[in-house]
């Protein structure tokens, strides 16, 4: 068989086909003032700084010469990939976000996107959780994503209320204990 029918693995591939985190199938993407911050200085960082330091080196180890055993070459160019395919996914997923600031609901008692929701777990765990987007959450944190099932079950909930949490063992009785938001921010 001819080679020019065949593919080979080639290491400079590049892993535009790998999925991004799901969205729900609303395709909704809501984040908070803050996480919406993050991510377009994580973006700004990538283009204005990391970016042109790879650029650099790569610039640099092509000048050297044979480029096919040149780590800083190929390394080089591997990362560039790594950081071009994160500013992708950021470009789209701040392009599709839906900012919204949970400080409106300050004082409030229900539960919706933003709160700070402390929950006691079947009459003997208390736990403390902050909704968040699903691009912000970050879970050491005590942070879950809004689409997450604990989440799901918060929801339109009120201080005082007491659900039935799905977990794979069956269910799991919890109840609101607090629910609080922060301040508003005051220009």
């Amino acid at each position: 068989m001819s080679k020019a029918f065949t593919r080979e693995l080639d290491v400079t591939d590049d892993d535009d086909d790998l999925p991004m985190p799901s969205l729900p199938v609303s395709g909704k993407n809501y984040m908070t003032p803050d996480g919406y911050a993050q991510m377009r200085h994580e973006l700004l960082d990538l283009i204005d700084v990391e970016r042109p330091k790879i650029v650099d080196v790569v610039h640099w180890a092509a000048s050297n010469g044979d480029r096919s055993e040149n780590g800083d070459y190929l390394y080089g160019k591997k990362r560039l990939r790594e950081i071009d395919r994160r500013i992708r996914f950021l470009t789209k997923r701040m392009e599709i976000a839906e900012v919204m600031d949970p400080s409106v609901h300050h004082g409030n008692d229900q539960i919706f996107f933003g709160a700070t929701v402390t929950y006691l777990e079947a009459g003997q765990v208390e736990r403390t959780i902050s909704i968040r987007g699903v691009d912000e959450a970050i879970s050491a944190r005590g942070e879950v994503s809004w689409v997450s099932p604990i989440a799901r079950t918060l929801l339109k909930a009120r201080q005082g209320d007491i659900l039935k949490l799905m977990v794979p063992t069956g269910s799991v009785e919890i109840e609101v204990l607090d629910v609080s938001y922060p301040l508003p921010i005051k220009y």
